[in-house]
């Protein structure tokens, strides 16, 4: 086990490239009982449980028949969009620096309805990994 320290603190979504946006939607408001965050026309996003320092805990689908937006992800071996883990904004800077010293290319974002401020970076086998918390400073 590795006994550095790592700001991990839990899941912060799982989101899935889907080929049928309107049905999936469906199924996981009325067959699993998510309920439905916030509808955009090439993606849905799902409450699961409260998370990590107010990042709420989602499943996200998105419309795998739209462009595909990270440079990279081959839509055709998988149906993971990204797996996002949440961390602490107090953390944020210092994995931003820890991941770009480890060589890895970092992108980032900010999705202003939720609040949410991300670290973006490519696992080995071609994966987008998130590291995603929660910034009361980001303007809805």
């Amino acid at each position: 086990m590795n006994a550095t320290r790592r700001p991990i603190r839990g899941l912060g979504e799982i989101a899935l490239r889907v080929e049928n946006l309107d049905e999936m939607q469906h199924f996981y408001t009325h067959v699993i009982g998510l309920d439905l965050l916030r509808r955009f026309p090439q993606s849905a996003f799902f409450h699961i449980a409260e998370g990590v320092a107010g990042h709420t805990q989602i499943l996200a689908l998105f419309d795998r028949t739209t462009e595909n937006e990270y440079p990279g992800l081959d839509p055709a071996r998988t149906t993971i969009d990204h797996i996002a883990f949440g961390i602490g904004l107090e953390d944020y800077a210092a994995e931003k620096a820890r991941l770009e010293g480890l060589g890895l290319a970092v992108r980032t974002s900010e999705h202003a309805w939720v609040q949410w401020r991300s670290l973006y970076v490519t696992d080995p086998e071609g994966n987008t990994v998130e590291l995603v918390c929660f910034d009361p400073a980001i303007e809805q």
